[in-house]
């Protein structure tokens, strides 16, 4: 984390001249014309006794290492900055999580989905700055290409249910031939528990009964903690489907 004190306190804003400030060249050229701190100060709005709106943006981007960093901070660590109460938090963690959101939705459609490596790394953009499990429906055409994902459950840090009928709801209304389900263990250790299993026999069972092929299921985690080093677990794979 950076060291607070080389962020001397003061009025940055006050020493750029009045049509320079980060509001007046948003207007006349753009957000793109404006830095990444800028950009943070046109959402925080205002600074605090001692510290403008410009420095502790400054200081925000600064102390995550970078935009992106921020993406995985929560209401605690926005909140050990001085300038920063509960509600300018609040207002971050929801446009952090907007931008999580628009990056999960970037894929490319059509992806080919055949494999188990393919799946893990086309959904671990899914996993930026995530602490509870969830469950996702792959969707795929007869080619095994990408046609939806869709998000069916979100549960606790411990715990996420999905039931068999709001998976096949949501193949069925993709008009899907296939499908891959996905889900993240916060753990980050991706071996399957007994809860796990169950659901897998479920799927498949419900797979035969619609006529929709149940591709595979993978539990995505994350290298470190994984014992077998890989960062995901297939049941395809392990001749479990």
């Amino acid at each position: 984390m950076a060291d607070s004190s080389e962020y001397s306190p003061g009025n940055r804003l006050r020493e750029i001249p009045a049509g320079e400030r980060p509001q007046e060249r948003l207007e006349r050229q753009g957000a793109g014309a404006l830095s990444d701190a800028e950009l943070l100060a046109m959402l925080l709005r205002s600074g605090t006794r001692g510290q403008d709106v410009l420095t502790l943006a400054t200081r925000l981007v600064a102390e995550a290492g970078s935009l992106a960093g921020l993406l995985a901070w929560r209401e605690p660590e926005f909140r050990r900055l001085r300038g920063i109460g509960r509600v300018k938090a609040l207002q971050l963690v929801t446009v952090m999580e907007v931008a999580r959101r628009v990056i999960r939705e970037q894929a490319p459609a059509a992806t080919l989905l055949n494999r188990a490596d393919l799946i893990a790394a086309h959904c671990q953009p899914l996993l930026v700055g995530l602490e509870v499990e969830k469950f996702w429906v792959l969707c795929l055409n007869r080619k095994n290409r990408l046609l939806r994902c869709v998000e069916v459950s979100s549960g606790t840090a411990t715990a996420a249910l999905a039931h068999p009928r709001e998976v096949f709801r949501e193949a069925v209304r993709a008009s899907a031939a296939a499908i891959v389900c996905v889900h993240n263990h916060p753990s980050g250790d991706p071996a399957p528990s007994s809860a796990d299993l169950q659901i897998t026999r479920q799927l498949r069972e419900a797979a035969k009964a619609v006529d929709i092929d149940l591709l595979d299921h993978v539990i995505l985690g994350r290298l470190a903690a994984d014992p077998v080093g890989r960062g995901y677990f297939s049941f395809r794979e392990s001749g479990l489907i």
